[in-house]
């Protein structure tokens, strides 16, 4: 008996430690990111590197914020306002969906899943010509909806949410169809509020998605008044000259805010997920 609780701990404290290894080395590049941030210029390529800064100073955040050709809150700014965009109309258009190809019955509905599922194996580059000359007839380069309209449509959110809605309960949409409750209705009082896991998990990972979306923001614009974060890095090192210092603090301040989000919202994104394959 000892001998077996001596191999357990033996067990457990080998699986901790490769766990906080793996942990270590995934937080290295945060930490170096952070750490050439806060050093002067000529101290950001340097080897052995120093990851507690030998000088700390404020100059490079200073820099992006207040003295670069581009501020820094307007390429923020949008960002956050597509990703909230895209987040409140694909939330809307694929829990529509979902709802429909869970709980309704119609003629041809597992083949129009199946269409609306296999579009989930066409690489994203295939479709970036033909989706701008699309935008391009209907004057919208250029423009936010050439950035939210193409990205709301996700067959990821209606399997995700499709499969979380197969888990619910018939019996609720059955006593609510005999008080009388309309298909619309059962929808948004009685799938929907069951459904705030699944709901926030796609929520996150939409955000995520058009947060660091760049191909398709550097082909759709190019006005620096519609410009994105991940395109406003991209400028550091346009002309061949990298500003290490600077471009690390503007990395850590369009960065460590999603970084803090995710790690509060976590739980909701596991649950999601987990709960999402009740019922397949």
């Amino acid at each position: 008996m000892v001998k077996r609780n001596l191999i357990k701990k033996i067990n457990l404290g080998v699986i901790s430690a490769l766990i906080f290894a793996f942990a270590l080395i995934w937080f290295s590049p945060i930490l170096w990111m952070v750490s050439t941030s806060l050093k002067p210029e000529k101290y950001t390529i340097e080897w052995p590197i120093h990851w507690i800064p030998r000088s700390v100073t404020l100059e490079n955040y200073y820099s992006v914020i207040f003295e670069s050709v581009i501020n820094i809150f307007r390429p923020f700014f949008n960002s956050l306002f597509i990703a909230s965009a895209v987040i409140v109309l694909t939330l809307l258009t694929s829990s529509l969906a979902a709802y429909a190809f869970s709980q309704l019955r119609f003629k041809g509905q597992n083949v129009l899943f199946f269409l609306v599922i296999s579009t989930l194996m066409i690489p994203e580059e295939v479709l970036l010509v033909p989706r701008y000359l699309l935008l391009y007839k209907l004057q919208m380069i250029n423009s936010y909806n050439a950035l939210i309209l193409p990205m709301v449509a996700s067959p990821f959110g209606i399997f995700l949410l499709r499969q979380f809605f197969l888990g619910i309960p018939r019996d609720l949409q059955d006593a609510a169809r005999i008080d009388g409750c309309s298909k619309f209705r059962i929808y948004y009082q009685i799938i929907l509020p069951l459904s705030k896991p699944a709901l926030a998990a796609l929520a996150i990972f939409t955000f995520l998605a058009n947060w660091n979306s760049f191909t398709w923001p550097l082909i759709a614009i190019d006005s620096i008044e519609l410009m994105t974060v991940p395109i406003f890095l991209a400028t550091f090192h346009a002309f061949g000259v990298i500003m290490w210092g600077r471009l690390m603090a503007a990395v850590s301040c369009v960065t460590l805010p999603i970084l803090i989000f995710f790690c509060i919202a976590q739980r909701g994104i596991i649950k999601g997920i987990t709960l999402t394959g009740l019922k397949g």
